[in-house]
Parts: C-alpha cells; structure tokens; sequence
C-alpha cells in the first residue's frame, strides 16, 4: 500500500505536508479508505488515516477495528496503528503527527462536512487541499491486487447468471428472484452484492434503476436481472436479460439489436480512444434500428472499490480510456409499457483492446413457461 499513498501524494503540486482520509459514520465511508489500507472487513467509523510522503500509513482507529487494522500492519510494515478511545484522543493524535502549520491532502469528493469542521479543529493552523481528483486517478487505473480481485467478482458474477434460468418460475415475484441471485452470490464467496440488485418483469424492466418489487412471473415476458458482488472489496456489475415463455418477436429483435450495440461498442475499445467514442459505438447501432432513442443513459461506468468508481463513458466524454481501467459496457433499448432489454459486461481496458472480466452468455434466451 505504500506505493499508492505516494503515487496520490505525487500527482498533487505543491505536495501536501499529508494526505488525510477521514471516514463519517456509515453510509459516509470513503471507501478510498480501503484503497489504502487492505482489509477484507471492518466499517472503520470516524477512522483517520495520514499517509505520509514516504508511503507510511498512520491509522486511528477506535478499539472495534483494532485487531483487523493490526493484522493488516502485520503484513505491510508500512502501516502503523494507533487505538484511540474517542474524538479527543483522535485529536490530540492528529496534532502530535502532523505540523501545526501543514498543508494537508483531503478528499473532497467524500467527505462530509462534519468531519471538515472536526478536522479544523484539531488542526487550527493548518490549510486543507482537495486531493479528489488524485486520488480518483490512482484508483482507476488498477493493480494486479485490484484485478485479481475484479475477476473474482466477475466469475461469481457470471456463475449466477449461468444459473438465473432454472431459479425461474411462474407466479414467483421479483423480490423472490433478486433473493435468490443474491443467495447464490454468497454461497460462492462474495462478502456481499455490490448494490441493490435489480429484477424487472415486463413492463417493470424498462425502467433502468428498477428495484425489485412485488410483480410476478407470467408467460411470455421478458425480464432484466442486474446485479454484482463484492469480492475482498471489489465489485462486479453484470445484467442479463431473458425471455420467459412464448416468443415476444419485438422484443427478441431488441436482444438482438443490443447485442450488436454492445459488440459495436467493444470493437472501439482500447487504450487511448476517447470514453465518447465507444458509446457512440453503441448508440449508432441503436439509432439506426426501429427503436432510435430508446437508449436513455451512458454506456457504461468504472468499477472497482465502489460499483461506480468515478469514470463515465457517455457522449460528451473526451476523457481517454487507460490500460488498467475496469469498466462496465451496457447498452440498453427501453420500451415503455412494454418492456426493456439491458445487456451489461466488466471488462478491463488493454492497450491493444480489452478482455472480458465477466463471461456469462450473452445472447437471447427463451426459458419454458
């Protein structure tokens, strides 16, 4: 972890005195905090951590996550942990590590405004900098850890897909599906889905951010099952879509039709080519089908320790994509009153083009009623 606390520290100019992560209570944790300090469990609530700019990492913990914070340092000389009974000690901790008078690196894009002021004031002298955009650019190109782990989390991804066929049945509702992908999620190892898992029959799966309800399972509709998990911390995202019972002949059309987006779109991959480009890839394929503008979101997303990690790809994106960067690629056609088609893969970026990180079948499937 040590090389990712320095390569933050150097991408800032001036460098900063320090770089401070600072997590709120849950749901307001950075999970950049995780970025640097790899621990597989653990909230780490109004933890502090100062990464210094020779790659040591000082942690402030309260006595929850002592031991998991300990064990982590155990296996990386570079950390040092600091048990701290509450806000004061923290404090007094914080004024004792750091110069009264230091510039110090903090995350912006995080954190909240309480903490802001609580940082203050265990530091009166000192000047804060936003490091939001360093620290977004280091997470996004990933490591070989960070790959490792995003293909775990595909593979159990993909796994799940494989099996969504036979957990289909008729007069089951969506909240009984989503149950059981989640279910078979963690028996194959993910620490938990990644995000609220997305199941949307008929009508319900062309609304995009669908959450699963009560509606069930009839003949002859067709359904979109997005959802990931989280392995070690990384997450997956994949969607797939099916067909259950006699054949709806638009709507296999549509399958079709954003199976090519997505092809379209995967054949402009590669490191250097504008994020714009490769969904505009896929929006022209679309276009040029009977259902032109029925593609109503940007084409996909980087993922990592978060299932949106910080890098869009959509049609006013001219920001390149990098070898190393994970993203997900999911055209989608959305036929209001009708139904949806969503097809949604995670690859990582090369730089000749990309390889798949979640290799469930993609191409239309029609399950027996």
């Amino acid at each position: 972890m040590k090389a990712r606390v320095r390569k933050v520290l150097e991408a800032l100019s001036p460098s900063p005195d320090a770089l401070l992560i600072a997590n709120s209570v849950d749901p307001h944790i950075d999970q950049s905090f995780y970025y640097f300090l790899d621990v597989p469990s653990g909230l780490f609530e109004r933890a502090v951590e100062i990464g210094l700019p020779d790659g040591r990492l000082h942690v402030l913990t309260s006595q929850l996550e002592e031991e998991t914070a300990r064990q982590a340092a155990r296996h990386d000389p570079s950390v040092e942990v600091t048990m701290v009974a509450d806000r004061e000690a923290q404090d007094r901790e914080l004024a004792k590590l750091l110069p009264k008078s230091g510039t110090f690196g903090l995350n912006f894009h995080e954190l909240t405004h309480e903490t802001y002021l609580a940082l203050g004031k265990a530091l009166p002298g000192a000047t804060f900098v936003d490091a939001s955009a360093s620290i977004k650019k280091a997470r996004m190109i990933k490591d070989a850890v960070e790959i490792e782990r995003l293909e775990r989390a595909g593979s159990i991804g993909s796994k799940v897909a494989l099996e969504i066929p036979k957990m289909l049945r008729r007069g089951m509702t969506e909240l009984e599906l989503a149950a059981q992908i989640e279910q078979h999620m963690m028996a194959l190892g993910a620490s938990s889905s990644s995000f609220k898992t997305i199941v949307g029959f008929g009508p319900n799966s062309a609304e995009p951010h669908y959450f699963a309800g009560e509606r069930r399972l009839e003949p002859g509709v067709s359904m979109v099952c997005d959802f990931g998990a989280y392995y070690r911390r990384y997450a997956s995202d994949i969607t797939r879509s099916f067909h259950f019972g006699p054949t709806d002949e638009e709507l296999k059309r549509v399958h079709e039709t954003v199976e090519s987006a997505q092809q379209a779109a995967l054949a402009v991959v590669r490191a250097g080519v504008p994020a714009k480009e490769v969904h505009l890839a896929a929006a022209k394929v679309i276009n040029a089908s009977p259902w032109k503008g029925k593609f109503t979101h940007g084409l996909g997303h980087s993922i990592g320790l978060a299932v949106h990690d910080g890098f869009s790809m959509n049609h006013t994106v001219e920001e390149p994509l990098e070898a190393g960067l994970a993203v997900t690629v999911e055209p989608g056609i959305y036929l209001p009153g009708h139904g949806g088609v969503r097809i949604e893969d995670d690859i990582l970026v090369t730089e000749t083009g990309y390889r798949f990180l979640t290799t469930a079948p993609r191409s239309y499937l029609e399950v027996p009623a």
